[in-house]
């Protein structure tokens, strides 16, 4: 079986060859404007013009929990706003993030990186404004992406253990 690389660096600057995607989660609430949303719309508008278009069509564009948009933003490089995150602040001591979204989202990166034959980048997703833990995303990667040949690249911006 393979395993994730963990590198240290920018994960909107993919350190590989050939097709890449990169996935990252996204509120459901339609706010965009903090962690790393802000990197992605640094280096390309399309991700967050397509997101905010999404949220304004609502349930009729399919944007809701567990569900995954690509937006292609180099000939080589797609973005996938993931839809794994409820509202932006902790309710009743539970978190934003939520796994069983996260797992359908995941799966949907998994076909496309299939498709394309695209490795997966990304910085350790629903860990930081979520408020997830690595140890219960990271067998989610591991199952929906890993498991079915798919190379996936975590990038930390400086050194930390995985």
């Amino acid at each position: 079986m393979g395993k994730i690389t963990y590198l240290v660096g920018d994960a909107t600057k993919p350190q590989t060859e050939g097709n890449k995607i990169i996935a990252h989660i996204c509120n459901d609430v339609g706010a965009w404007g903090a962690g790393f949303v802000l990197a992605l719309s640094r280096r390309w508008k399309k991700p967050e013009e397509d997101y905010r278009r999404w949220y304004r069509g609502g349930r009729e564009l399919g944007f809701e929990l567990g569900k995954t948009r690509f937006v292609r933003v180099e000939d080589d490089i797609w973005v996938a706003n993931m839809i794994a995150q409820r509202d932006i602040k902790p309710v009743g001591g539970i978190p934003p993030i939520r796994y069983e979204a996260l797992q359908l989202c995941l799966e949907e990166v998994a076909k496309k990186a299939l498709e394309l034959n695209a490795s997966v980048h990304m910085p350790r997703i629903g860990c930081g404004l979520a408020g997830g833990t690595w140890d219960k995303v990271e067998p989610i990667i591991m199952d929906t992406l890993v498991k079915k040949g798919v190379p996936v690249f975590v990038y930390d911006l400086k050194g930390k253990s995985a």
